[in-house]
Parts: structure tokens; sequence; C-alpha cells
């Protein structure tokens, strides 16, 4: 499915190597992705390039990441970027996908036992599941493409373990930052540090990263539709 050559030739550029078993693993994903993709809307991007670059590189430049370690859940994971990739690169992770729909978990599920990778599917809201048993409970929580900085900053932050981390990936995140320092703040984190890339096709993305230092007022996360019509 994916051109190994090209992708390893690629990763390369990024500092980024991977072994036979993850780039088996990789091709196979990009294959079950396809297929599925048939059935349930996964993802726009199917062509083999598109998939190597802005679903895998993408993924893989959060994995290499070196607080990327320990207890993760990927919010809204969607069809499992970045959570997937990055149990592939780091199969030691103790990975949660956390996902509402539930035609997605079972694809999420589908892919995990495929691929032989060890993980949990929540099917839950992120503001539900940090009112429940997974409040607090990661070192590390990400996610992609789900929300703007502000209100993502209520749905993720609220499960990061106080010492743990919110990395949220984004595109152009420096115009999101500034209007949700508050936000970050006031849910008991830190912003630390945004580190940039630019893919292939030249498009832009970062990470922000913030450091969850005192626990999350009671209060947050607030229902969806609160979250969403007044960001913090």
């Amino acid at each position: 499915m994916i051109d190994r050559i090209r992708f390893s030739n690629t990763l390369k550029q990024y500092g980024i190597v991977l072994n036979e078993i993850q780039m088996e693993q990789l091709d196979k994903y990009a294959e079950i992705l396809v297929e599925y993709n048939e059935k349930v809307n996964l993802t726009a991007i199917t062509d083999p390039e598109g998939i190597e670059n802005k679903h895998f590189l993408d993924s893989l430049l959060f994995a290499k990441n070196e607080l990327v370690k320990g207890k993760i859940a990927d919010v809204g994971t969607g069809a499992g970027f970045p959570g997937i990739v990055t149990k592939i690169y780091k199969p030691e992770i103790d990975l949660t996908l956390i996902e509402p729909t539930g035609k997605r978990c079972t694809f999420l599920q589908y892919a995990l036992d495929t691929l032989g990778l060890n993980g949990n599917v929540v099917k839950e809201r992120a503001e539900e599941a940090a009112r429940k048993e997974w409040r607090e409970k990661y070192d590390v929580i990400t996610a992609r493409a789900v929300a703007e900085m502000r209100i993502l900053s209520e749905y993720c932050i609220p499960l990061v373990k106080v010492g743990g981390y919110f990395i949220a990936m984004k595109g152009d995140g420096e115009k999101e930052l500034s209007p949700a320092i508050n936000a970050i703040t006031k849910l008991g984190a830190n912003f630390e540090k945004i580190e940039t890339f630019t893919l292939p096709d030249e498009s832009k993305r970062c990470l922000i990263v913030c450091k969850k230092e005192k626990e999350t007022p009671k209060a947050y996360p607030r229902n969806g539709g609160k979250i969403n019509k007044s960001p913090l």
C-alpha cells in the first residue's frame, strides 16, 4: 500500500528510523484504513503518499517527542491518529483511544487487533470521560484536528495527571495559543513550548506543550455545549 522506500527516505529527513516490523505494521494499517473507509467515513486522505505524510509522518513527529511515554490517551482519535502510530513507534506505552463515535470505535479495535497491538478503546466524549474514572490518570494527553485551543484545553487538561503533559497537535498553532493561555492556566496547566515542523508538501505542523502543575478545579470540564458556546 505505502511506498516503503519513499517513506523511509522521507522519515530520514526528520531523524526518524523504523524497523521492519514497524514498517510492516504501518503498511497494513494504511491498507485496512483505506479498505474500511469504504463503509465508514474515517479519512478524506486515501492516496499512499498522503497517508504517509499527512497521517503517519504527522503522527510520528508527535510520537518521537521525548515527553511521550507512560500512560497516553488520544482524545477524539477518529481513525487512530496519532495514537495507533505512536503505539507502533513506542510499543511500551500504555495507550487509550478516546472516541465518541461507535463505528469508529469498532474500527479502532479492529485495527489494534489486526496490527497485534494492545490498547484500550473508550467510547466516550472527552468531557464526560474526565468526570469519570479517567480523570487525571494520564501522563500525556494529545489530540489532533478536534477543536480550537481554548476548547481543546478544557476537553484534555482535566484528563492529565499532575506533572503530566497536554500536547496539542496543530497546523498553525501560534494563532490559537495566545487566546488559550487563560484557559490553560485556569485548568491547572502552564504553557511550556511550541515545536514547529514543515511537512513535505510545505504545510505547517506544530506541537503545543503544556505541563499540568496542579489539579483541575472540580467545576471543569463543563458540558460540551457550554465549552463550545463560551470557551474559557
